[in-house]
């Protein structure tokens, strides 16, 4: 087993990592930004080292700082938790260089799996179903225009180091497509300095449905089910839940069957999630492979009684699955609301500042993943999420009403937040009754550029 990890994150999925290495008895080290000196992570940790000034690129994102921390507190791995360099290639490969075990999938899987245009062929050829398209990235515009033509509008473009929403574009006619080409090889170029780009079938008003897996060194590989997460606001998850009431048991086991057997055949370890787009006629398509752990995975730990990180930190130990395929049991329903430091009609304008008040919910299957207290002070340097309420119940019915009251009960002064927002979703008729799409909030919560 691991004796000391070194977190290379912030905030409440910090905080996850160090209760679970507290449970597994491994000693932690938590690094901050200056703008972090009083978070809670820093607080919970063994040990606790400053790596630069509040900007990300100064502190969470400098590769060389974060390792010289691990190498100055002794840490024998690095736990790269989600967002800023989770999914980096090349910061993976430094650690595993220098004798620092990742937890998580190797960064060659990473690389592969970061590019969507290489992703996409490498699933084809595992036999996952992909979106139609081209299984490359596209050369010039007229071969785009050929694509189109034969795949049918409307279609899709995307850049191939893309992620957050950025670098693409869906386009409906041949005049449209000669524009956004352009557009979105210039935006790819700007965010990610890689102008590639690829083109598929866009699929219309789809549920995002995600499939949670476990893979171990020893090439044992389980799923553990699949994740609804189609209530987005600027292609951005801010409700989950599982298991997904959209598509049924058959649908289901083939979907994950289909995952398990995807990793297998290229050989990926650790943690993942391969997600796809569903279609009214119940279709689905790999649409791409997050190769860390999910924010939303909570819900999944809650509905199968199984905590993912610790098995991320046994499977970086080189320990086997303790079970099977089998032995995993989906009970009940659970779901997840995300809560921001946002104004969602101000086009969910962050709102950072001080927490004068502060009351959490609390009661039978209801759990709070956060790293806020009363007096805390919410930087504006980074991302907006400040806590995720999770709740269990016996259906999604139960779990829907639960979620209503525990929001109801959850107070956050200080700052403006996304609490009201999410409540009128609970409590909106076609949400509750299952009618719903990625486009639901644009389209039932009167809320643009979504």
């Amino acid at each position: 087993m691991l004796k000391r990890i070194l977190i290379a994150n912030r905030g409440e999925v910090a905080v996850r990592i160090i209760r679970a290495c507290r449970e597994l008895g491994i000693e932690t080290v938590a690094i901050y930004s200056e703008a972090d000196k009083d978070s809670l992570h820093v607080k919970l940790a063994d040990k606790a080292i400053c790596i630069g000034p509040a900007k990300a690129t100064k502190s969470y994102l400098n590769r060389n700082h974060i390792i010289e921390a691990a190498c100055l507190t002794g840490c024998d791995s690095i736990h790269p938790g989600f967002g800023f360099l989770s999914e980096n290639s090349h910061f993976a490969k430094m650690c595993s260089e220098i004798g620092l075990k990742w937890i998580g999938p190797s960064g060659e899987m990473i690389s592969l799996m970061g590019d969507k245009a290489k992703a996409k062929e490498t699933m084809k050829k595992a036999g996952v179903p992909v979106v139609p398209g081209f299984d490359g990235v596209l050369e010039n515009e007229k071969q785009a225009e050929k694509l189109a033509d034969k795949i049918g509008y409307p279609v899709i473009l995307k850049a191939s180091s893309g992620g957050g929403g950025k670098g693409i574009r869906i386009v409906y006619t041949k005049e449209e497509l000669k524009r956004a080409y352009q557009l979105v090889k210039q935006e790819a170029k700007n965010s990610f300095n890689d102008d590639r780009i690829y083109l598929e079938k866009f699929i219309e008003n789809p549920r995002h449905i995600e499939v949670q897996i476990l893979a171990d060194e020893h090439g044992n590989a389980v799923s553990l089910g699949e994740r609804d997460c189609s209530i987005q606001r600027h292609h951005q998850k801010i409700i989950e839940e599982t298991p997904s009431a959209i598509i049924s048991d058959k649908i289901r086991q083939k979907m994950g069957k289909i995952a398990v057997n995807a990793v297998n055949e290229i050989g990926y370890t650790n943690v993942g999630t391969i997600e796809f787009l569903l279609d009214k006629d119940k279709n689905y398509y790999f649409m791409e492979m997050n190769t860390r752990l999910q924010v939303e995975h909570p819900v999944t730990e809650a509905v199968t009684g199984i905590d993912i990180v610790k098995e991320q930190i046994r499977i970086a130990s080189g320990e086997k699955l303790s079970f099977s395929q089998k032995e995993i049991e989906i009970k009940g329903h659970s779901m997840e609301c995300r809560i921001n430091s946002e104004n969602p009609s101000k086009n969910f304008m962050p709102c950072p500042g001080k927490i004068t008040g502060l009351h959490l919910p609390g009661g039978n299957g209801i759990r709070i993943d956060t790293a806020i207290y009363e007096g805390y002070t919410i930087p504006s340097c980074y991302d907006p999420m400040i806590a995720k309420l999770i709740v269990h119940g016996k259906d999604r019915k139960e779990s829907i009403c639960k979620m209503k009251s525990a929001i109801a009960e959850l107070v956050i002064e200080g700052v403006d937040t996304n609490i009201d927002f999410l409540y009128q979703i609970l409590d909106n008729k076609k949400f509750i009754e299952n009618e719903y799409d990625t486009s639901f909030i644009e389209k039932e919560m009167k809320i643009t550029n979504c």
